[in-house]
């Protein structure tokens, strides 16, 4: 049985990370009476608006190429759901392309975004604090896509942003969502003093 597979059951780091220290340690910071109240990422939502290039064919072309290379992911594409004559926009157009990742590629996309994305991005000074919604979830806006290092110099010579919303469960508010994302060191911005 030389040739047999091993299935050895893998985990990222940053999931190992939660529920070894993280989710323990969140328990006991935010004083909570149960270890399912604790927060936990759901899934991270990764959105490409084409905006006004969505005629174009290259442009829609190289944003599906960008996500699929980084998120190992097929995008779906985003229709217009109504229509806007101030926009040139009717009903139906493709506007968008979107990925949902959850499980192990969400903490593995997540872990390169904090480690390997966010340091290479030029005048760095740490991420919105205010970018949190009702709900605790985080937005995070990319202007451009060659900060990711899965992508060549080719593959960036059309510049397109994205938005990267990390959705929290069990949450609050939203202190609940930036202490569970500060044990994974994302790293925000420190608060100017007046």
């Amino acid at each position: 049985m030389a040739n047999a597979k091993t299935n050895v059951a893998s985990t990222t780091r940053f999931k190992e990370l939660y529920n070894s220290t993280y989710r323990q340690e969140l328990l006991k910071e935010l004083k909570l009476a149960n270890a399912n109240q604790v927060p936990k990422m759901d899934k991270i939502v990764i959105n490409v608006g084409l905006g006004k290039a969505k005629d174009d064919k290259k442009m829609t072309e190289v944003a599906n190429n960008t996500i699929r290379k980084i998120t190992g992911l097929q995008p779906i594409e985003t229709t217009a759901k109504k229509s806007i004559a101030a926009f040139k926009l009717r009903e139906g157009n493709k506007i968008g392309l979107k990925v949902t990742l959850r499980g192990d590629k969400m903490y593995e996309f997540m872990d390169r975004v904090i480690t390997l994305v966010l340091p290479r991005l030029r005048d760095f000074h740490g991420v919105s604090a205010s970018a949190f919604d009702r709900q605790g979830n985080y937005s995070l806006g990319l202007k451009d896509q060659s900060v990711f290092p899965e992508l060549s110099f080719e593959e960036t010579t059309t510049l397109h942003g994205m938005q990267i919303n990390f959705v929290v469960c069990n949450v609050t508010d939203a202190s609940q969502s930036r202490a569970l994302l500060e044990k994974f060191g994302m790293p925000f911005e420190k608060e100017r003093k007046a």
